[in-house]
């Protein structure tokens, strides 16, 4: 017997959730989001991309009214998709740039940092993860010297990207101190991602509902890799992926079907439509 949850408020991951393998939304997908938003259910992405990187995703999903908002850069900034402005914004500074910038040259890893608009390096053999990010994203790469960074200049997150193995090697010999400076979330094979401390999809997803006077039992979250776990563990009803990591798996208090089998759709229909 599947029991509907009294759900006013969905909260979905993009890669690897609510896209599929090809990083588009299926059919099935869009019809679900639109059937809670009939029955006046919020429905809100929350990713670890820029603002930029979901711009096409809530015009295919007509999420572009004054009261539609999209969480990116893992919780670091609260946009309104239609007009871009900002609801909450908590950025790292050029000082932390300066500082994980030559840690990660003595690591050897490729480093990316963002503000709104683009995604900045300044290895001269730009990373080809660097390059994916911005193709899969849509934002402008920019080559920049750490000399030609402005020195106001404010960065929703900043990230280490290399092949797994190096980028494993790498994080085993991570300072503890960055730990406590900043949360180090790896949300992929490839990308570990950096922001500032105490922000993360978790607490933005929080003050978002809070905004919209929903309470959290009433908070649907469903997601796939390390950096959805706040989400899912604020979530009052957390929803796991068949292709998440484990480490989501044994916190959700649900799982659905697989991101290239609509998984998002069958979540939304099983457990928050009436």
């Amino acid at each position: 017997m599947n029991i509907k949850k009294h759900i006013k408020l969905i909260a979905l991951d993009l890669d690897g959730t609510l896209l599929n393998s090809s990083h588009e939304l299926s059919d099935d997908n869009i019809q679900a989001i639109n059937e809670a938003k009939e029955q006046g259910i919020k429905v809100v992405l929350v990713t670890g991309r820029p603002f930029i990187g979901t711009q096409k995703f809530t015009k295919q999903l007509n999420m572009m009214s004054d009261s539609d908002y999209v969480i990116v850069c893992n919780g670091a900034l609260i946009m309104t998709p239609n007009s871009g402005e900002v609801i909450l914004e908590n950025t790292l500074n050029i000082d932390d740039y300066y500082y994980l910038e030559t840690l990660a040259r003595e690591l050897g890893v490729h480093f990316q940092v963002f503000d709104q608009n683009s995604v900045y390096t300044a290895n001269r053999d730009i990373g080809k993860y660097t390059v994916l990010e911005s193709w899969l994203t849509g934002i402008p790469l920019k080559f920049r010297t750490r000399e030609e960074m402005p020195k106001s200049m404010r960065f929703p997150k900043m990230m280490m990207v290399d092949e797994q193995d190096i980028l494993d090697n790498a994080i085993a010999k991570l300072p503890k101190s960055i730990y406590e400076q900043f949360n180090v979330i790896k949300s992929s094979p490839n990308f570990l991602e950096i922001i500032a401390k105490n922000v993360d999809k978790g607490a933005a997803l929080k003050s978002l509902a809070n905004k919209l006077n929903i309470a959290q039992e009433n908070v649907m979250a469903i997601g796939d890799q390390g950096n959805d776990i706040s989400m899912i563990s604020y979530a009052g009803f957390g929803i796991a992926m068949e292709n998440a990591i484990d480490e989501l798996k044994d916190i959700a208090d649900a799982l659905t079907d697989h991101h290239d089998n609509n998984g998002v759709a069958n979540a939304i229909r099983k457990w928050a439509l009436a």
